[in-house]
């Protein structure tokens, strides 16, 4: 549906092969059916200016853009976006890193990226938080000997065995 309509109530029109939507009568979009269930398309001409710039964007530009500053800031925007359903929905959290690098510095930034991917938490708000409390000077964790475990053990887990 055309971005100007957000919010408007319409009627929609279903068949095997075609979604029609109409407001007050009149249709306003048209669009083939999609065989995946329930997978969302949009038609580039329904989207605001600001979204279809978007459009040319792709996942390997932005982690390019993210490896200027150093390989880990690289592997944090590959790793933001492979963390979401549609990499499409990490574009905004990649360029709020990279804009980091504009007001700490890429060196700073590289810094931060490696500790965030270090502590498994590749996420701008972590990334930020290690730069706006200068986390990144301080040596980064020993990595933990043994199997990697999912969530840290101490007195208030119970563990599986207490609800059998």
């Amino acid at each position: 549906m055309p971005y100007q309509l957000v919010g408007e109530t319409c009627d929609a029109r279903l068949s095997a092969t075609t979604v029609e939507l109409f407001v007050r009568g009149r249709r306003v979009a048209s669009h083939p059916r999609s065989a995946e269930r329930f997978r969302a398309s949009t038609t580039p001409s329904h989207m605001p200016e600001s979204h279809r710039r978007h459009l040319e964007w792709t996942p390997g530009r932005l982690v390019a853009w993210g490896e200027q500053a150093g390989p880990s800031t690289g592997r944090l925007v590959a790793e933001l976006m492979a963390r979401r359903p549609h990499p499409e929905q990490g574009y905004r959290s990649c360029l709020g890193v990279l804009r980091l690098g504009r007001r700490y510095g890429s060196e700073r930034l590289e810094a931060a990226c490696a500790r965030a991917l270090a502590i498994d938490a590749p996420t701008y708000r972590s990334v930020e938080s290690i730069l706006r409390h200068g986390l990144e000077a301080r040596p980064l964790p020993a990595p933990e000997a043994g199997p990697a475990s999912p969530r840290r053990l101490h007195a208030n887990v119970r563990g599986p065995s207490y609800y059998e």
